[in-house]
């Protein structure tokens, strides 16, 4: 099976994306993955890429896909695969449908992972990070056992700048403006659908396994 994965910032996408390469035993390809397997392999796109990472700058997208391309056409994906990061815009979309077609294979969904901004809210301002020893929190989720104080070495815990409110909410109306022309594009081919992500963990995933039964494996 492909797949396409989305999802905003503390809908869970990277929790649902281990189950799902688990379950169906399908790479798993990541933007940031596969420009680090590029880079490491010596490919001419990805020392290209590579340059442009060293200054700072964004990857073109004629890079980026072409890299796409040639990880797409790895043995490991003959039986599917599941992309995370990619396409995050229309053109990159349309592009993703050339290759496809290229190799004889077409998505079979694109599973937007949808959670209401007010959870996404309450889960990513929640965190908090110990000072001393780096241990993760959440107010609702994970608590310390006494509020402020690290469990494993007493240390003071604090919440880091980019999850105050108001940066979160920035954050997430970036994304979901950058993330609707493409979801839009998505449903208009028919490939979208919406899983219910306000939901515990393990039943998204029994939602997903649904979804996915009747893909030809």
């Amino acid at each position: 099976m492909n797949l396409v994965l989305m999802g905003l910032p503390g809908a869970g996408k990277g929790t649902q994306a281990e189950k799902i390469v688990e379950h169906y035993d399908i790479p798993h390809i990541s933007t940031g993955d596969m420009f680090r397997a590029a880079i490491k392999e010596g490919t001419q796109l990805g020392l290209k890429a590579k340059s442009f990472m060293d200054q700072g700058n964004l990857v073109p997208d004629e890079v980026t896909i072409g890299i796409v391309r040639e990880r797409l056409n790895k043995q490991d994906c003959e039986n599917g695969f599941l992309l995370d990061g990619f396409p995050r815009t229309v053109a990159q979309a349309e592009a993703l449908e050339t290759i496809t077609k290229e190799l004889n294979k077409q998505i079979d969904y694109v599973i937007n992972i949808d959670v209401d901004q007010s959870i996404l809210m309450e889960r990513l301002t929640g965190r908090r990070i110990c000072k001393d020893c780096g241990a993760t929190y959440h107010l609702v989720f994970n608590p310390p056992a006494k509020e402020g104080v690290c469990d494993k070495c007493g240390g003071e815990l604090y919440q880091r700048a980019d999850d105050n409110a108001e940066t979160v909410s920035t954050r997430l109306s970036v994304n979901v403006k950058q993330s609707q022309p493409l979801l839009d594009f998505y449903q208009e081919k028919g490939y979208l659908r919406n899983i219910n992500g306000n939901q515990d963990i393990n039943i998204v995933f029994e939602d997903v396994r649904q979804l996915l039964a009747g893909v030809k494996q």
